[in-house]
């Protein structure tokens, strides 16, 4: 009898620790895929006119910005489009934090901004991650004849 019994307890200690091992191997594997998927590739847009400037102007120049936003990394890249501006441009960023109809401050420079298309990237802070995702970023291209800003569009997603 103790014989059956000592078999019985070695055959619950192999099943117990099958059991163990299953529960690891599905949280793990549990873990492994929702870890990435957490991460997030965001595709953003900006369309810019001087209507949207802050007074609006009647400026015929209009633009387009192609955003995309790694929320992983924290990778913002961008294309800027723009034409009609009543002169070159002088300087282009994003603004932010602010709604629309708010003006704020230069969050992120847009380099090499004075030609059409300009395309960049950058590393956002914590900060500025959590302004973009919650639509308070906005791109702005100055002009001379504007330099509070020509033409103007709210980033949305």
């Amino acid at each position: 009898m103790f014989r059956e019994y000592n078999h019985f307890a070695s055959r619950e200690k192999t099943m117990n620790m099958k059991r163990l091992a299953i529960v690891a191997v599905t949280f793990g594997a549990c873990v492994a895929f929702v870890g990435p998927a957490s991460a997030e590739k965001m595709a953003m847009k900006a369309a810019l006119s001087g209507t949207m400037e802050v007074p609006p102007n009647t400026s015929a120049g209009k633009g387009t910005a192609d955003i995309n936003y790694d929320t992983a990394t924290k990778m913002l890249t961008w294309k800027l489009n723009y034409s009609g501006l009543s002169g070159p441009a002088t300087a282009a960023h994003f603004h932010g934090p602010a709604e629309a109809g708010k003006n704020a401050g230069v969050a992120v420079a847009i380099p090499n901004a004075t030609t059409s298309p300009a395309e960049g990237s950058a590393t956002l802070t914590d900060a500025q991650a959590t302004d973009l995702m919650g639509g308070k970023y906005y791109v702005n291209v100055h002009t001379a004849a504007n330099p509070n800003g020509e033409i103007r569009g709210q980033v949305t997603k």
